[in-house]
């Protein structure tokens, strides 16, 4: 017995075509890494999203192009989805960047990538997700690959090998693992300051403050990579948090100039962030938009 039989089943096959112009794109896929970072929760994960579903690219003749045992076929190219796609696609635009200014630093090269890129689809609207939901830091990192954008940010967040040293001794690295690291350039074991610098602290184009009670101030580092000019601040505070910058203003005369400031979270409604919220950092000239995610997740303080 069976619910439903057909003596002449039949089926139909369209025929494939291209689109272009498809409406709305970006799109985040459901397969798509997703956050918070479990690893080190003060740090925002994924960093950038860029293309990778259903991107054409070169196939090895080596093996079918459904990499199935059985399948005989060998083909030039193939149609493949997943982050074995879009690394490509900003690994490319790294070498470009590489190649156009061959004296920024990786972590340079990242924040460019990151502050220039975009949050917003070609409806102009707030990019969705697979269930058709704005999608947030959690899903984009920072937002889209701009690649054209990323060549001139303005400002960058850099970091030099040292920052990373002491990256690991707030995270409480014990003595017998750091000395596996050089540190200064010399042969000498690198050794933890005695009072190591706080995990939101690194010089990482995004800002996350975890397990916030009451308030909390983070420091960053801007480097001018443009011409001078004065950024000013602009924050859209994440729920439940008062978000404000210290100076709000930054002048820079010169091309390589740093400036630091200070940002301040404070409570306003925990509930509202429990489960985190987010919101954005951005500094301005008028024609470059430095924009870093604010990741905020509070948690009720302990009672003595």
């Amino acid at each position: 017995m069976c619910g439903l039989c057909f003596r002449s089943p039949a089926g139909t096959i369209t025929r494939p075509e291209t689109r272009l112009g498809t409406k709305p794109a970006p799109f985040m896929a459901a397969f798509s890494s997703q956050g918070p970072n479990t690893v080190t929760p003060g740090i925002l994960k994924p960093d950038i999203t860029a293309p990778g579903v259903s991107v054409v690219a070169a196939w090895t003749r080596a093996s079918a192009p459904t990499d199935l045992a059985f399948d005989k076929r060998r083909v030039a190219f193939n149609s493949e989805s997943g982050t074995s796609m879009s690394c490509p696609h900003v690994a490319g635009v790294v070498g470009l960047l590489r190649t156009l200014r061959p004296d920024w630093s990786p972590a340079a090269i990242r924040s460019a990538l990151m502050t220039t890129a975009v949050e917003v689809d070609n409806e102009r609207h707030a990019i969705l997700n697979s269930s058709f939901a704005a999608a947030n830091p959690f899903g984009f990192g920072a937002g889209h690959v701009s690649p054209a954008r990323a060549m001139n940010p303005g400002l960058v967040y850099d970091l030099a090998a040292v920052d990373y040293l002491n990256f690991l001794c707030s995270l409480r690295y014990n003595a017998t693992v750091m000395a596996m690291f050089a540190g200064g350039g010399g042969a000498a074991p690198f050794r933890c300051p005695a009072s190591p610098p706080k995990v939101q602290d690194l010089n990482y184009p995004s800002i996350t403050v975890v397990n916030l009670t009451s308030s909390a101030t983070v420091r960053r580092t801007v480097k001018n990579v443009g011409k001078p000019g004065v950024y000013k601040a602009y924050v859209t505070s994440p729920a439940g948090v008062r978000v404000t910058v210290s100076p709000d203003t930054l002048p820079f005369l010169l091309k390589g100039e740093k400036k630091t400031f200070q940002v301040r979270f404070e409570v306003t409604n925990a509930s509202l962030a429990m489960d985190y919220s987010f919101g954005a950092l951005v500094w301005t000239n008028g024609k470059q938009f430095v924009r870093s995610p604010l990741v905020v997740k509070t948690t009720t303080p302990t009672m003595a």
